[in-house]
């Protein structure tokens, strides 16, 4: 799995390793193969945050993060090749204030958001009571899996 920050926008190597490992985790139980997956992540202000959310999702104001992807769901994806996953763009400010919200660490809640955005890459909605149901379920099954599921902070 490789993953492509935008310049100057790298994290903390231990936040790096943790998205990986929630990015194979999600990949793996969706049946991909994780070793020719590649996604980028950017980081940006409101601002920037809101515009992308007018302009492509139709809704004026801030949010926490964004998906772009490259396919409609997994069954979509090439069986071999390069993969190209898509797009994650998360705002940190946001982030942070969520973070302090849930009372949990600014870490936790960059890789919660960086995982339910991989879900949605890979094709994961939450328009329907169920289609949200199934992926909060998984985004739990794999915070959980990196030790940093709800019972582990306390919530």
């Amino acid at each position: 799995m490789e993953i492509y920050f935008e310049d100057g926008q790298a994290v903390s190597e231990e936040i790096r390793k943790t998205m990986e490992r929630a990015a194979c985790r999600c990949l793996e139980t969706e049946g991909v193969d994780g070793q020719r997956a590649e996604l980028s992540v950017t980081f940006v202000d409101p601002e920037e945050i809101r515009v992308l959310n007018r302009d492509y999702r139709g809704v004026d104001k801030v949010t926490d993060v964004l998906s772009f992807p490259q396919f409609e769901g997994a069954d979509e994806m090439p069986q071999q090749g390069e993969l190209c996953l898509g797009d994650v763009v998360i705002c940190r400010e946001k982030a942070a204030g969520q973070a302090e919200e849930f009372g949990h660490s600014f870490e936790r809640e960059i890789i919660y958001l960086f995982t339910h955005s991989v879900l949605h890459l890979l094709g994961y909605d939450h328009m329907t009571d169920e289609d949200k149901r199934q992926m909060r379920q998984r985004e739990e099954e794999v915070m959980e899996y990196l030790g940093i599921g709800r019972q582990e902070n306390g919530q």
